[in-house]
C-alpha cells in the first residue's frame, strides 16, 4: 500500500497542518482511559502510527513512550518534538519487537486499515505488545454508526512558510468497507509562492460490533467508551479498548 504524500513527501509541512498544541485535551482524555484499564499503574506504552509524535508529547509526562510508524519521514518530525523517545519504523499490521509495555495506543492512524483482515492483524499486534493486566485502545475517527459526510479546513502560518488545506469525508460506496477522504493542500514557501494539490486517503469502516469482535477475538476483554471535549459532539467520539487477561 502506497503511504500518502502528506505523510512522506510533505510530511516537512506537518506542524503547520496538525501542530502539537491541538491534542492537549485529547491526549488527556486518552491518558485517563489508559490509566483506567490496566490493572497497574501503567508505566511503558508502545504508541503504534505515531505519526508527528504529538500525542507522545503530551503523554511522555506520564509514560515511557515507544514511538513507531511505517513513515520514516514522519519518524523524523516525530523525533525532533519528543528526541527522549525511542522509535521505531514498522508497519502496525506485522510489527514485531519482541517485547511487552503497559499499555499500546493507536490513534487515528488506525483508519488506514482499509480491510477487516488488516484491522485485525493490528489489533493482534497491540495483544502481543500488551503486558498480562494491561490495556490497548483505538481510537478511530468513525465507526460504521457514526459516520457522516463532512467538511473540514485549516492550517497555520509559520516564521517563513504556511499551510492551508480543505479536508472533505464522504462513503461514495455505502456498501464496502472504506470510506473517501479528500484533501487540497495550500503550501505557500518562503517567496509567498503557492502550490496546490491535491490526494485522496482511502481509510477502513467498521461496525460497533466489528471492532468488539475483532477486539476479543485477539485474546483481549473488549470495551469502549466515548469521550468529550470542546471540539467533539457528546457520544460521537468512540474510543475502544482492550484489557489482556
Amino acid at each position: 500500500m502506497k503511504q500518502p504524500d502528506l505523510y512522506t513527501k510533505y510530511a516537512r509541512w506537518w506542524t503547520l497542518l496538525s501542530p502539537p498544541e491541538e491534542y492537549a485535551e485529547d491526549a488527556a482524555a486518552y491518558i485517563k482511559i489508559i490509566k483506567k484499564i490496566c490493572r497497574k499503574k501503567p508505566r511503558t506504552i508502545l504508541e503504534l502510527g505515531s505519526g508527528g509524535g504529538n500525542n507522545a508529547s503530551f503523554m511522555k509526562q506520564y509514560f515511557e513512550m515507544t514511538l513507531s510508524d511505517i513513515s520514516k519521514e514522519m519518524l523524523q518530525v516525530s523525533r525532533k518534538l519528543n528526541p527522549e523517545c525511542e522509535h521505531i519504523q514498522g508497519d502496525m499490521r506485522s510489527l514485531r519487537l519482541g517485547r511487552v509495555f503497559d499499555a499500546v495506543f493507536i490513534h487515528d492512524a488506525i483508519g488506514y486499515m482499509r480491510t477487516l483482515h488488516d484491522l485485525r492483524r493490528t489489533i493482534q499486534t497491540a495483544y502481543m505488545h500488551c503486558n498480562k493486566g494491561g490495556g490497548a485502545i483505538f481510537t478511530p475517527d468513525y465507526t460504521r454508526e457514526t459516520f457522516r459526510s463532512a467538511a473540514y479546513h485549516g492550517g497555520y502560518d509559520g516564521s517563513k512558510r504556511s499551510m492551508r488545506y480543505l479536508q472533505w469525508d464522504r462513503d461514495p460506496d455505502p456498501d464496502d468497507s472504506t470510506y473517501r477522504i479528500d484533501f487540497a493542500y495550500m503550501f505557500s514557501d518562503a517567496a509567498g509562492r503557492v502550490k496546490v494539490e491535491h490526494e485522496t486517503h482511502i481509510c477502513g469502516l467498521f461496525s460497533i460490533q466489528e471492532w468488539d469482535a475483532a477486539i476479543t477475538d485477539a485474546g483481549f476483554e473488549a470495551g469502549s467508551v466515548t469521550i468529550e471535549t470542546d471540539q467533539l459532539e457528546p457520544g460521537f467520539y468512540r474510543v475502544f479498548t482492550g484489557r489482556k487477561k
